[in-house]
């Protein structure tokens, strides 16, 4: 099973509200993720012990560049994002590097799987 994990302790918390269905990650994802696969949303560091958090269903993946991103888009991946200049400086952050408006991107939906 794959994981989508989270590093910010803030998305820990967006996950676990319901608040958080949707992550970008830099670059065309889509051999590693697609429609319907079952991951494990996990959070922590990198090379550090990671918290399971929930299982989910990936409901959207796509492949598009960072300036196509959509208002829905941009509020999934955090509230408080509003504009393309968001994104790419959000990005910036998480990969320690320039980003520019037509880099690839993958848009990955999930939603939660609650047994019972």
């Amino acid at each position: 099973m794959r994981a989508l994990n989270f590093y910010s302790s803030v998305y820990h918390v967006n996950i676990l509200a319901g608040e958080k269905h949707c992550t970008i990650r830099l670059g065309d994802k889509t051999s590693k993720y697609a429609v319907g696969d079952l991951v494990w949303v996990t959070h922590g560091d990198r090379f550090r012990p990671r918290k399971k958090l929930c299982t989910a269903v990936l409901d959207k993946v796509t492949v598009k560049t960072v300036s196509e991103l959509t208002p829905e888009d941009l509020q999934g991946e955090n509230p408080d994002m509003k504009t393309i200049d968001d994104a790419m400086d959000f990005l910036k952050e998480i990969y320690m590097r320039e980003i520019s408006p037509d880099e690839l991107v993958t848009v990955i939906y999930f939603s939660e799987v609650v047994e019972g």
